[in-house]
């Protein structure tokens, strides 16, 4: 997992520079969603697939609802990189692209922990 994590990250990075409107964005939305599973897969790797759907699709709601008091526009401004992690305005569109992006990553680990005893596959060291 650790692997496929890091090549969701310059798939996104690629995806922010190209002029695709709408479909970069929701593209985006769903491989930041995916890196998110990902990531806390890596991080927790004895969780069940359905814990680690949990956790990454509220890391990605509550990012996306702490867009609306504007505290991510103004790290930003601050620390510009942040606003890769954290964004910087509300979009009710990639709430939207979230599922996706969660449920595919979950899909595969829930097939693959079924191999693997039931726990989540491990990132490697």
């Amino acid at each position: 997992m650790g692997v496929t994590a890091l090549a969701v990250i310059p798939l996104g990075l690629l995806l922010r520079s190209l002029p695709l409107g709408l479909v970069a964005d929701l593209a985006g939305g769903v491989l930041y969603a995916a890196l998110i599973y990902l990531l806390v897969a890596c991080l927790a790797p004895r969780w069940r697939p359905a814990t680690v759907a949990l956790w990454a699709m509220s890391w990605c709601f509550a990012v996306e609802l702490l867009q609306l008091s504007g505290l991510p526009a103004d790290l930003a401004r601050i620390f510009p990189p942040s606003r890769l992690v954290f964004g910087t305005g509300f979009s009710a569109l990639d709430l939207v692209a979230y599922v996706p992006g969660v449920l595919f990553p979950w899909l595969v680990d829930r097939r693959r922990s079924g191999i693997l005893s039931g726990a989540t596959a491990q990132c490697p060291d």
